[in-house]
Order: structure tokens, then sequence, then C-alpha cells
């Protein structure tokens, strides 16, 4: 299975409701400094963005399993800014238990390394919590059925070898 830890979307736009568009006949002074504003925001958002994917890639070890993937916003300036992304995960399970409890570990990690967790990056580390649970309880259904496999040859080879259990069954 392969999910992709995605930051929050960042949308800006210059209006967020048709009452509110700009106007048209405003001063070229004003646009300029709307345009710099959303700019900045933009700017600061593609920065934030890039920072919390690459701290997914930075923790994420060996279960990232590719580059971040961004959405990308045109700028009034023409440029285009990153406002959202993604980094691929491979959750899926180990070979082993203990395979599968310390790849949990690894996605958890991943999941929550950037400062500013998103709601997927909650919902990753949660599966990534069931995920060890399922590892630990695998693991120790090994080690049950291993003891009670000792206790089964225990007791035959007991009862093979005790003088006092022949006499008893005679």
């Amino acid at each position: 299975m392969d999910i992709r830890i995605s930051s929050s979307q960042y949308q800006y736009s210059s209006y967020t409701s048709n009452q509110e568009k700009p106007s048209t006949e405003s001063s070229s002074s004003e646009k300029s400094s709307s345009s710099q504003a959303l700019i900045s925001k933009l700017e600061a958002t593609d920065t934030k963005v890039r920072a919390h994917e690459a701290a997914h890639i930075a923790a994420g070890g060996g279960v990232v399993s590719g580059g971040a993937n961004f959405s990308y916003t045109k700028g009034p300036d023409g440029k285009m800014y990153a406002t959202a992304g993604e980094v691929p995960i491979d959750t899926s399970e180990g070979k082993t238990p203990e395979e599968t409890i310390q790849k949990a570990r690894q996605i958890a990690a991943a999941a929550m390394a950037p400062s500013d967790p998103s709601p997927q990056d909650y919902r990753v580390a949660a599966s990534a919590a069931v995920m060890e649970m399922r590892g630990h309880l695998e693991e120790n259904k090994k080690i049950q059925e291993t003891i009670n496999g000792q206790k089964a040859y225990g007791s035959v080879a007991l009862s093979q070898t005790d003088p006092s259990s022949a006499e008893a069954s005679s």
C-alpha cells in the first residue's frame, strides 16, 4: 500500500468572494501594493510547504517511496509558488513482526516530522500506530506459540523419561 503524506492546503487568492473583488478602477499603486502583499504571502507559503515536505523526506528514511510532489499557484508576478505538497510513503507491512514494528515507527516519525503536521499527517501517524500494534500482536502470538510448543514438548519428554510417571500409568 502506498499513501501520501501531504501538507495542509495553503491556498491564497486575491479575493475571497465576488463582493470583495478588486475594483478595476483602482490606482496602479494600489494594485502594486496588493500584488506585492499577495506575492509575499505566496513566497511565505512556498517556503513553508517546501520545508514541511522536506521534513517528511528527512525523517522518512526507507519508507519514503519518492520525492515530494507540489501543487502550484501562479502569482501576479507570473512565477509559480508551491501551495501544497505531498510525499509518498510505503505503508506495507514488513516480512516479520519485528520489521513491521520498526517500519510503523519510521512511518509515524516521518508523518509527525514537520513542526506543523497536517490533518493527513495525523491520520498517517494513527495508521502507523495501528500497524505497530498489529506487529506487536503478531510478535506476541509467535512467542505464545513457542511457549506452548515448549510446554507440550516438555510434558511429552518428561512422560517418556520419568520412571515415576511410567509406574503411575501401570
